[in-house]
């Protein structure tokens, strides 16, 4: 995706550490990461950055280990309430910490390092007004729309329980679901086998890409997961969820998903609790005006649509040597409350 967009690119030998099945990755892994060192410093001695950006974690340690023997300060970002093993590693080779959860700060930082909430930086939800976004998906006024979307993991739970529960579904409300490749075959079948007046009320997408924005703008619910991005959206358009916390990777998703559940914007489901009933006893939100009105807003108190604006000022006065911003400025800035 990144060469495409023009922006020089380049990778390091070593991969990330996602699978941890015992193959032959096991011998090569540890060989690849004592190249990268190497590789990392030559980068590092040709461009000589002012400062280095970094989601932390075992892929960033080539370059922070080399940061830290050149002396190059780090800005690190993590989302999550829980930081794993490999950020709380990576954590200590950055001078400066942006997190999304106050209590982010309280684990990874140290007297010697600053930490700012800064939110989780998003897309910007103000390019896109619901009455644009609406038009474009062909959805009338009148109507109610839900977004359902499992992420990249485990996305076969929440295509089982739409497949079951889709003719009840669409009695009530329109669906835009987005099934991953694995699943999108099965959801048009199911789509084809309804009424032909209810088809049009089942939309199924593999992935919604560049239109995730309008959909988000045009929903009046969301089912998903609860990954820091996907949280973050959903907050900053102002939209009540049905939380599904991705119950594996030592449990981080559904530490997220407590946040939103504990302000008032999100109903938490647990992943084995997710079926077609658990969806359709979901979906009731959108027919309680008063719920739905509370839940919105507390979604909408938690938004900082402008993290990235926030992130940047913390990257930008580190590489230059400037004083670090207050605390309640970057708040400010992240919640676009700085005019």
């Amino acid at each position: 995706m990144i060469p495409a967009t023009g922006i020089p690119f380049a990778r390091l030998f070593l991969r990330s550490l996602r699978s941890v099945d015992l193959d032959w990755h096991v011998i090569v892994d540890p060989i690849r990461l004592s190249l990268s060192v190497p590789q990392a410093m030559a980068m590092m001695l040709v461009r000589r950055p002012s400062a280095i950006f970094t989601t932390g974690g075992y892929v960033a340690l080539p370059v922070l280990l080399v940061a830290s023997a050149l002396r190059i300060p780090v800005v690190m970002w993590d989302g999550n309430v829980v930081p794993g093993r490999s950020v709380r590693v990576t954590a200590r080779l950055a001078g400066c910490l942006a997190v999304t959860f106050e209590s982010t700060c309280r684990a990874l930082s140290r007297p010697t390092r600053l930490c700012f909430v800064t939110g989780t930086p998003i897309r910007d939800p103000a390019q896109v007004s619901r009455a644009d976004a609406r038009k474009a998906l062909g959805i009338a006024a009148k109507d109610r729309l839900v977004l359902i979307f499992g992420g990249s993991q485990a996305v076969r739970r929440f295509n089982s329980a739409v497949a079951e529960a889709l003719p009840r579904l669409v009695e009530k409300t329109r669906i835009i679901h987005v099934t991953g490749d694995a699943g999108y075959d099965e959801a048009i079948a199911g789509r084809d086998a309804l009424p032909a007046e209810m088809r049009e009320r089942y939309r199924p997408e593999k992935f919604l890409d560049d239109e995730m924005a309008p959909a988000l703008a045009a929903a009046d619910l969301v089912v998903g997961r609860a990954g820091s991005s996907t949280l973050a959206e959903v907050a900053a358009f102002g939209l009540p969820m049905v939380v599904v916390p991705y119950p594996h990777a030592a449990g981080h998703q559904r530490r997220n998903a407590e946040e939103m559940v504990r302000s008032g914007a999100a109903r938490l489901v647990e992943d084995a609790d997710f079926d077609a009933e658990a969806l359709l006893a979901a979906v009731t939100i959108i027919d309680d005006p008063k719920e739905h009105a509370a839940m919105a807003a507390a979604a909408r108190s938690l938004a900082r649509p402008h993290a990235a604006d926030a992130v940047a000022e913390l990257v930008l006065a580190t590489a230059t040597g400037q004083p670090f911003p207050d605390p309640a400025h970057v708040e400010a800035v992240s919640r676009g409350a700085t005019g």
